[in-house]
């Protein structure tokens, strides 16, 4: 499909949202059987993503068997021109593999010939309230995306806030889940009431509230902001009780009507995960996060998106080896993401993956990421086999409910032995339920999977990770290491390192090794491996295979 058709669609899709009133929305591009449906619906029924070919037959396999003949004639009749309207209720198969009743209504669309050019229209689905959160009464996410898409749509500049809890978990725990839910009541009439007449108030999901807002400037929205943090500090009273509430807000501006709103909530929810996890609840403006100008990366997020959507086109993998410490010889390689594009030319890693971390197409980059280094590491195996191939896994991908099994089917469809892989965690994974996580791990470990853990002693909980976790390898971050030479305090911490991992009966890695004399200063502490500049830059894979380490 074109980009111009694609942008057409686009168009069309959102004009069709605009009147949606809550129901799902889909416009087909008759002539591509391209189609754009609305990403509630995708995350409702499970379907394969916001943009697929030949949507009428995949959503054909939600609608239940006993209805499923008189949807096909009503979809045949359309694409072969004799009807020019669709108008039916059905059932159809959600996520949590329950039957609900829609009614899909739609239209086709004909060009100046008259001839049929888009099948457009609305799902209802009778079993849904999605639109309003069910507890507080607020706007829900699904309200929260399509207020965000109306603002683009008319090209209204406005500012948007996310605003979260910590540590509510402990509520939940004392009090329970009734009470629990009392207290995200009163909490988002305390918002509500903090913002009243000055835009919309949503709940999006678990402890998450946002904001809206035309009228209100960013320093106006966090002065009120910091006033409600203080409030709910002090003076939140649930059936009689006084409640303390820690609170963390992001914000970001909406200026540039031809982003996506979900490259606009990924940076939100960056913005608001920087407040939470590193600034206690202070407010992080989006702008302020990165050291980049923010327009600039917004619109190199919106296209970077649009290339995963694109079956990942635009990215690559590098490769970087990691040699053992003692002999120098060849032990594994890194595998490590790029992005390259015409007009914005090679991206780097750490300006997109911490914002694209938090959008829902994540994981399909990562499913590339894991195909395509396990289909070059078996061009290596014959020349290397007992090379093991590291992959980066993020705490967003190991909370997909399928990624055990996508990980086991990408492992079969290429063939790559288990052994010769190893997935590097970060301690991010603590956000995970830690049962859960345990459970995945030991899945991997039966496998012969190998688990690294990555960054080892750049956050609070990295001890706690690796005693909890059945950790292979830990990786020392390069910056315990850059001055390892005239540092005392990194020469102990490097060594605390490693007689910890040693203690567990765990490898050790370094990062960063840039010189032979780092090489062999570091030789002095119980260290197993090294992976930095000193052996090579990370290089493309025909580069690699050509090379001799």
């Amino acid at each position: 499909m074109t980009s111009e058709s694609k942008y057409r669609l686009d168009r069309l899709f959102e004009a069709f949202s605009l009147i949606a009133e809550g129901n799902y929305v889909y416009v087909c591009d008759m002539r591509e059987d391209f189609s754009h449906w609305s990403q509630t619906a995708v995350d409702y029924f499970n379907l394969p993503g916001e943009y697929m070919y030949g949507a009428g037959a995949i959503w054909e396999e939600h609608i239940h068997p006993d209805d499923r003949e008189r949807y096909r004639q009503s979809i045949d009749s359309i694409f072969s021109g004799t009807d020019s309207e669709h108008d039916m209720q059905y059932r159809a198969l959600a996520a949590d593999g329950k039957y609900v009743v829609c009614t899909c209504r739609g239209v086709v669309i004909r060009d100046l010939d008259g001839k049929p050019e888009y099948f457009a229209g609305t799902i209802k689905n009778h079993s849904s309230m999605s639109y309003i959160d069910t507890i507080t009464g607020l706007r829900s996410l699904y309200g929260f995306f399509d207020d965000l898409k109306a603002a683009s749509w008319k090209k209204r500049e406005s500012n948007a806030m996310m605003i979260g809890v910590t540590g509510f978990s402990n509520i939940n725990d004392i009090h329970g889940y009734t009470f629990g839910n009392a207290v995200l009541r009163q909490l988002g009439n305390a918002i509500s009431g903090a913002f009243s007449n000055y835009g919309g108030v949503y709940r999006l999901d678990g402890t998450r509230f946002a904001v809206i807002s035309r009228s209100l400037s960013v320093e106006r929205m966090i002065e009120i902001y910091n006033s409600l943090r203080e409030k709910v500090s002090y003076e939140l009273f649930v059936n009689g009780q006084r409640i303390s509430l820690s609170l963390n807000a992001g914000v970001i501006r909406i200026d540039d009507f031809n982003i996506d709103s979900e490259i606009i909530f990924s940076c939100l929810k960056y913005a608001y995960y920087e407040s939470k996890n590193r600034y206690l609840g202070d407010t992080r403006i989006f702008e302020n996060t990165l050291s980049i100008d923010n327009r600039k990366l917004i619109e190199r997020l919106n296209v970077i998106r649009s290339s995963v959507i694109d079956n990942c086109r635009g990215f690559y993998l590098c490769y970087q080896p990691i040699m053992y410490a003692d002999t120098e010889k060849f032990k594994g390689m890194e595998a490590l993401v790029r992005w390259k594009h015409d007009v914005y030319g090679h991206v780097s890693p750490a300006e997109f993956i911490p914002v694209l971390e938090q959008d829902v197409l994540f994981p399909e980059l990562g499913r590339w990421i894991l195909r395509q280094s396990m289909t070059d590491g078996k061009r290596l195996l014959e020349k290397y086999p007992h090379l093991l191939m590291n992959v980066n896994i993020s705490y967003t991908q190991m909370k997909q409910s399928d990624f055990v099994s996508d990980l086991i089917s990408i492992i079969e469809d290429t063939g790559f032995p288990p052994e010769n892989l190893c997935l590097e965690i970060t301690e991010r994974c603590r956000l995970l339920d830690m049962d859960m996580l345990k459970d995945i791990l030991v899945v991997f470990r039966e496998k012969g999977i190998k688990i690294a853990l990555d960054d080892f002693g750049t956050g609070f909980s990295s001890l706690g990770v690796l005693r909890e976790l059945p950790i292979d390898i830990v990786k020392i971050d390069r910056q315990f290491v850059q001055n390892i030479e005239q540092s005392r305090s990194d020469q102990n911490t490097v060594m605390f390192i490693a007689s910890l991992a040693n203690a567990f009966s765990t490898e050790v890695c370094v990062e960063g090794v840039e010189t032979a004399r780092m090489r062999d200063f570091l030789r002095r502490y119980k260290i197993t491996s090294f992976q930095g500049y000193y052996y090579s830059k990370p290089i493309p894979i025909d580069e690699f295979i050509e090379k001799d380490f």
